[in-house]
């Protein structure tokens, strides 16, 4: 799969422009993907010096992205192409801004490792909140019947 990762907020604590610590198990999680087989994009607001600062960091940890804030390493970006988009083409995106908010990364890593959805988990979750309401009431030992 391809998946577009953000920075800020995501990977790290939200102290940009500066880069804050890591959020746990991130880069762990990260390098377990790539080498699942994943295409990591890392897709950014960050700009310049301080996306190379995310770069490096993110290198230093032992995290290579396949491509930065487009789709592939060789696309070309707005300065040569007049229909330049900075949409990324990914089948996942891993953003602290999601719709419900950013799920742990070892709940992120079995998501994509099980190819579930929040919709799958919603539906477990259910499940087994209802299998415990049908169960039979445990008696205690000073019950009669």
């Amino acid at each position: 799969m391809v998946i577009a990762v953000d920075f800020d907020g995501t990977i790290v604590e939200h102290k940009y422009p500066k880069i804050g610590d890591e959020i746990i198990f991130a880069t762990d999680t990260l390098r377990q993907l790539i080498k699942d087989g994943h295409r990591l994009i890392l897709w950014s607001v960050r700009e310049g010096q301080l996306l190379q600062d995310a770069i490096d960091w993110c290198h230093e940890r032992g995290v290579d992205f396949y491509a930065v804030n487009k789709d592939y390493p060789e696309e070309n970006g707005k300065e040569s192409n007049a229909s330049f988009s900075r949409k990324i083409k990914a089948d996942i995106f891993i953003d602290d801004r999601n719709l419900g908010g950013l799920p742990d990364w070892g709940q992120i890593y079995q998501m994509i490792s099980n190819h579930e959805t929040w919709a799958d988990l919603i539906r477990q979750a259910s499940l087994t909140i209802n299998s415990k309401d049908n169960a039979p009431k445990k008696k205690h030992w000073w019950s009669r019947k």
